[in-house]
């Protein structure tokens, strides 16, 4: 049914249980996985306090050792169960679009997320982005909890 899964994460714990049913999933479908982390571009004023200790060089470091450590779980977890994986990460300003993009781009046919991401004030002002990817994506997507 689904030959191209894309799989967003941002490392979370809920966001690594979306990962391992997307894993099995696309085991049990025979299908392929592109899995996508997405980082906040570099503000000098940001909702998350870390960022304000950063330099645009230091936090692009920093965000690459993120990433790349989010990512190689996923494919680790592909691997042990031989479900053909793909990573990719992008910098962008609002996830829910690098998440449409991507699956355009990538010709995903499903897209596998966790319900929520962000907790705190930083969920309040952003928003779901879930919920936006759910209202703009003319893919199916399938929503973990």
């Amino acid at each position: 049914m689904y030959k191209h899964i894309l799989v967003p994460t941002d490392g979370s714990e809920l966001s690594a249980k979306a990962v391992t049913h997307g894993v099995a999933l696309a085991k049990a479908m025979g299908a392929k996985l592109t899995v996508l982390t997405v980082s906040a571009p570099f503000r000098i004023f940001a909702v998350e306090p870390v960022v304000v200790e950063d330099t645009p060089a230091s936090y692009k470091k920093r965000i690459e050792i993120h990433a790349a450590e989010v990512l190689e779980t996923v494919v680790g977890a592909a691997r042990a169960v031989d479900v053909p994986c793909e990573t990719l990460h992008v910098e962008h300003e609002h996830p829910y679009e690098a998440i449409l993009k991507a699956a355009r781009s990538k010709g995903c046919d499903l897209i596998v997320m966790a319900s929520h991401g962000r907790r705190g004030m930083s969920a309040v002002i952003l928003g779901s982005e879930t919920l936006k990817v759910l209202t703009h994506s003319k893919i199916p997507v399938l929503v973990y909890r």
